[in-house]
């Protein structure tokens, strides 16, 4: 078929839809068109390359060792740059490492093998031993499988252990750095902690103050009253596990305070008004406060319990306030004896008994010595020391640190003890 456009002088050829139509034109144009196709054939581009194969080929099945090392055979010959710009760059780059050897070998060649042990069994120079780069490494296998079917052994790992300290076996009675309670839990031993002779004392001592206290008058009473229900409050937070808790302990205090004021304004004869009334205001603010807390459910509820109590039982203290200052008197110093008989070390059961003995023999003290009588004060004292070794036990569980023993252990035997305190009071007076 002729590249010449058709004039229309030779017959009807037909439509061929794969001729490539030529415009026409003059004949000076077909001239410089004919000119022009050899330069356009030169920078052609045209496909040289060998094409893919479609013949299935059967898998290849190493039998034999390959004769190169696979080190050798792993990386690839150097490409050659294209184009007249990347050729000069590639012979800049080899003039200027080509001859110092560069920092990663002369460009082209091949890095040394990075083999944990070669063939003669020496260690390499590289930590990796030679095969598949997913292969298991000496946890998961004794031997690496390499690519000729060799297997090769681990180096040893003792160098490792000889440089590293070496620790003994674990214990738990040895180390000083263990609390008492850490000791107890990490044994196994039983939650209960009781809290020694040293809080104790300062319960006996406590409590002394606010028997003479309560001689002198109602508002000098005020004074060690504000001490316990502080302590009773922060006590009652440490031996749930929550510290520093800052706001609970705050807004407990805030309620004994309030009931403190209330009992003062309103009198003795109001008070079960003054206490029950601010608890109950306290519960409902602390309600409150929880639910727009944006913590857990769970925690919100730990925290409303913990609260709740410590509100309740730094309120419920303000019975010594409320209560008659004879019965303080007889029921603050048989709370200490019974606190210190118990602290003593012998048996539970024993202890309990001897304590309970001892505050009922207090109370009969010092009712005789009060216008309260030997009787009633027995009677007031052996209630006391039963409330008091309550809270003595309450503040020992769940291994309880020395911290809880002065606070908790500390606070809530006098604390606990108000209520009888005021209910007997009045009952015997």
């Amino acid at each position: 078929m002729s590249n010449q456009p058709y004039e229309g002088n030779g017959p009807y050829e037909g439509y061929d839809p794969y001729q490539q139509q030529q415009p026409s034109g003059w004949p000076g144009q077909q001239q410089y068109e004919a000119d022009a196709e050899p330069d356009q054939q030169q920078y052609t581009q045209q496909w040289e390359g060998q094409t893919w194969e479609t013949q299935v080929q059967p898998p290849i099945t190493p039998t034999a060792p390959p004769s190169a090392p696979a080190a050798d055979t792993a990386y690839l010959p150097q490409q050659a740059p294209h184009g007249p710009g990347a050729q000069q760059g590639a012979q800049q780059y080899a003039a200027q490492y080509g001859a110092q050897g560069g920092p990663y070998g002369v460009v082209g060649q091949p890095m040394p093998a990075e083999t944990g042990w070669n063939e003669a069994g020496q260690p390499g120079q590289g930590g990796q031993p030679q095969g598949y780069p997913g292969s298991q490494g000496p946890e998961g296998h004794h031997g690496h499988q390499g690519y000729g079917g060799q297997t090769h052994v681990p180096a040893p790992a003792a160098s490792a252990s000889a440089s590293g300290p070496e620790y003994g076996p674990p214990t738990v009675t040895g180390n000083s750095g263990l609390t008492a309670a850490q000791r107890a839990r990490a044994e196994g031993r039983s939650p209960v902690i009781e809290p020694g002779l040293q809080p104790a004392a300062l319960t006996a001592v406590l409590g002394l103050l606010m028997a003479g206290a309560a001689a002198v008058g109602e508002y000098a009473l005020v004074v060690p009253l504000v001490i316990l229900q502080a302590v009773t409050a922060a006590g009652w937070f440490r031996l749930n596990g929550m510290w520093p808790a800052r706001q609970g302990i705050a807004l407990a205090f805030a309620g004994a305070l309030t009931s403190d004021v209330a009992l003062l304004a309103g009198g003795r004869e109001n008070a079960p008004a003054a206490i029950l009334g601010s608890l109950g205001v306290w519960v409902l603010l602390t309600l409150v406060l929880q639910l727009r807390s944006h913590a857990s459910p769970d925690e919100r509820m730990y925290g409303l319990m913990a609260t709740v109590v410590s509100a309740a039982l730094a309120i419920v203290a303000t019975g010594h306030l409320a209560a008659e200052p004879d019965a303080v008197t007889v029921g603050a110093v048989a709370v200490g004896v019974a606190v210190l008989a118990r602290a003593v070390p012998l048996p539970t059961v024993v202890s309990v008994v001897v304590g309970l003995v001892g505050g009922a023999a207090a109370g009969a003290a010092m009712g005789g010595l009060t216008d309260f009588g030997a009787s009633s004060g027995a009677l007031l004292g052996a209630g006391a020391a039963v409330c008091a070794l309550i809270g003595h036990r309450v503040a020992s569980y769940d291994y309880p640190s020395r911290f809880v023993h002065f606070t908790a252990g500390v606070a809530l035997p006098l604390a606990a003890a108000a209520p009888a305190i005021y209910v007997l009071g009045r009952a015997l007076a």
